[in-house]
């Protein structure tokens, strides 16, 4: 068991120290603008009014780019890019329409930045962690690991965006609608989606498990949104729910494995929940053993170059597989190929199931190099990075020095063909240096998102429900159809963690209460859309003997047009509250 927490805690604190660092006061060096946050105003004669950002598009055209550059509800704390000031000022007004076509066709660049970058590095190098860690899931245990390192890595963009969205109040609402949206989509669009396509029979007991806490991990949500606050007590307690959630996922696995051995002395029925998918892998590989990859290996062996070696790590291209994929395919994949080659030239990956574990000796030295310069470059958007020490000499060029040196000594000890014995402690700095990126790609859509609401005059409940959650579930929710019904598992990690790990952090920063203002009655309708899926679930899957049909996918289905057609008519006002 002390294994098995070992990946979650260790994940757990890197996230909290690496935010933390980036959250510190003081520590943001020299800034465009003053921040004042409209729960503290800062103190002074000549302060500044704090005026509602989205009113910029009800001046004149003239005015438009002072108020902009001196209003403070128009200023973000993170990010490279100022994407209100780029469209206001540096944008003609004609020349609008093309300002907002780049930045959504930059934003779904990004959502493919989150996705490939969880799905390829982050994923995969939390999985080799868990390996080293001798945190062996076993052929029955997905659900633990899904509720750890798996939820990590399929709801890190989700996570990443909350994170960052909480980090400022001005884009709390992207967080909450973001959280919220997602929740309603895996409920009712991808597990309908995968009922549709493949009925199903769901596991009695995880499903009870799993809803029953969602359920309440969204009525806390609901309760802290009624409140209007998130105290320091209440931040600690989703995280020791989410904690107490794998406890009870660890004991329930050990309870069930033992009333497995149990009924095979007893001749006890089988239950739908003994045959899980790796048990049917297993199967499948028994009858059918042989290794066809075998063919693909050159019959004469040679010793590959060095540069051979480089050359062949860095190519994110398979030939093979391009010839034999559709045209749809071959389309996605050009747009993906300068994100996965930039990500596999900074990013490590060790994969305990090959022979090598991935080791590629020039590639994984170059590495050493630049993936420490990347963490510096990306922590607080490179103010660290650019930090002159004792005003001579900058932290970047430091980095560059002592991994060059680095490097250079992993070179010379070691070999092309045997990875060496720490070549384990690659999977950390890949998993280091995967989320730094997807926390960096996750600041630039919250402040593009955030941008796109002032132009269109849009709240931020309503762009986190759509656009944060469709762009994330891109990348990571969609994988849920590789692992059945596990869906509950991931969004209750996500809302417990996005929601309690973001908040802390902000109480840590600014030493008092995160106060919550919703943006009326959608995000009301967002939670009881939510609650209502839940419920929906949990009466009409137990009436169905958990045999899941097309009917049902296509009620879950019908349920979310319904909820975004709601949403939508209430953030256009044409469904509001009657003043009293």
């Amino acid at each position: 068991m002390a294994g098995r927490w070992l990946d979650l805690r260790w994940a757990l604190s890197v996230l909290c120290v690496l935010l933390m660092v980036e959250t510190v006061p003081g520590a943001r060096g020299p800034s465009t603008g003053a921040h004042i946050s409209p729960q503290f105003p800062a103190s002074g004669v000549n302060q500044t009014p704090v005026v509602d950002c989205r009113k910029v598009c009800g001046l004149n055209v003239s005015d438009r780019c002072d108020f902009i550059r001196t209003n403070p509800d128009c200023h973000s704390d993170g990010g490279y890019l100022d994407y209100l000031e780029g469209i206001f000022c540096h944008f003609p007004p004609r020349l609008l329409p093309l300002a907002v076509t780049l930045y959504v066709s930059w934003l779904l660049y990004l959502f493919l930045i989150l996705g490939v970058t969880a799905a390829k590095f982050f994923c995969p190098n939390l999985s080799a962690i868990s390996t080293t860690l001798n945190c062996d899931p076993g052929p029955l245990d997905i659900h633990p690991h899904g509720v750890t390192f798996l939820a990590f890595g399929n709801g890190a963009p989700d996570i990443f965006s909350a994170l960052v969205a909480f980090s400022d109040p001005h884009t709390a609402g992207l967080a909450l609608g973001a959280l919220f949206g997602a929740g309603v989509l895996v409920t009712t669009v991808v597990a309908g989606g995968i009922t549709i396509l493949h009925p199903f029979m769901a596991a009695s007991r995880p499903f009870f498990r799993d809803i029953v806490f969602y359920m309440v991990a969204v009525f806390l949500t609901f309760i802290m949104l009624f409140r209007g606050r998130v105290t320091l007590p209440w931040a600690l307690g989703y995280l020791g729910l989410y904690v107490f959630y794998v406890v009870t996922v660890i004991l329930c696995t050990w309870i069930y494995r033992w009333q497995r051995r149990g009924s095979l002395i007893y001749s006890m029925p089988v239950t739908p929940e003994i045959l899980s998918d790796s048990e049917e892998d297993r199967v499948s590989s028994n009858t059918n053993s042989y290794d066809y990859g075998d063919e693909y290996r050159p019959l004469l062996f040679y010793q590959e170059t060095t540069a051979q070696i480089l050359a062949r790590a860095l190519n994110p291209l398979d030939y093979m597989k391009w010839r034999r994929k559709s045209a749809y395919w071959k389309a996605l994949k050009v747009f993906k190929l300068p994100v996965e080659f930039l990500l596999l030239l900074t990013v490590p990956v060790v994969d305990p199931d090959k022979d090598d574990r991935n080791w590629k000796r020039p590639l994984n030295c170059l590495h050493l190099v630049i993936s420490p310069l990347v963490i510096v470059l990306t922590l607080q958007s490179g103010t660290y990075g650019v930090y002159e020490i004792g005003g001579l000499v900058p932290v970047w060029v430091v980095v560059v020095i002592a991994g060059t040196a680095l490097a250079s000594v992993t070179f010379f000890a070691t070999s092309n063909s045997q990875p060496p014995r720490l070549h384990w402690l690659f999977a950390f700095l890949g998993f280091l240096t995967s989320a730094l990126w997807i926390n960096a790609a996750a600041t630039e859509v919250v402040n593009i998102l955030r941008s796109l609401g002032v132009v269109f005059r849009l709240s931020n409940t309503v762009l986190g429900l759509t656009l944060l959650a469709w762009g994330n579930s891109i990348g990571g929710d969609s994988g849920l159809a590789r692992y059945g019904w596990p869906g509950f598992a991931f969004c209750a990690a996500d809302i417990l963690v996005g929601v309690g790990l973001g908040c802390l952090l902000q109480i840590s920063r600014s030493h008092t209460d995160v106060k919550l203002e919703p943006d009326g009655l959608l995000v009301w309708v967002l939670a009881g859309a939510l609650g209502l899926s839940l419920v929906f679930s949990l009466v009409s899957v137990p009436l169905q003997c958990f045999r899941l049909s097309r009917v049902y996918g296509f009620c879950l289905l019908l349920f979310y047009v319904n909820f975004l057609v709601v949403a939508l008519l209430t953030e256009f006002g044409v469904i509001h509250l009657k003043s009293m």
